[in-house]
């Protein structure tokens, strides 16, 4: 079993920037991908970028080059670095993790632990 911890959410004024960060606590051998989604309110959640153990990434079009994904802390940690911030971009937060093991090849990341999330706003 994996935890998952946010932390880093908070206010700022369009053009500004925040970095989220993730925490893997338990059994974080076993972590094929983990990645970040967000849920404003009225909206369905949306996915915002993910990286699988191979390194690879994949970002939402509203977010690609103004969000980087990255994992740090021997992949215990995955962060978010988000510039350039929109009032769009305000939303509630999560990261999440596909516990399929990471040595093996997947196509796509099929997520299945989830964080508490971590409220990102964003003024004009």
């Amino acid at each position: 079993q994996v935890r998952l911890a946010e932390s880093g959410g908070g206010s700022v004024q369009a053009g500004g920037s925040l970095r989220l960060s993730c925490a893997a606590s338990g059994y974080t051998h076993s972590v094929y991908c983990m990645g970040w989604f967000r849920q404003a309110p009225g909206k369905e959640r949306e996915g915002v970028a993910s990286m699988d153990s191979y390194g690879r990434t994949t970002y939402a079009d509203s977010v690609k080059g103004r969000f980087t994904i990255s994992l740090e802390n021997a992949k215990s940690t995955l962060a978010l670095q988000m510039n350039s911030l929109k009032p769009d971009d305000t939303a509630m937060y999560y990261c999440a993790a596909d516990l399929r093991p990471s040595f093996l090849f997947f196509p796509t990341c099929e997520f299945k632990s989830w964080g508490q999330g971590t409220q990102v706003t964003v003024s004009s």
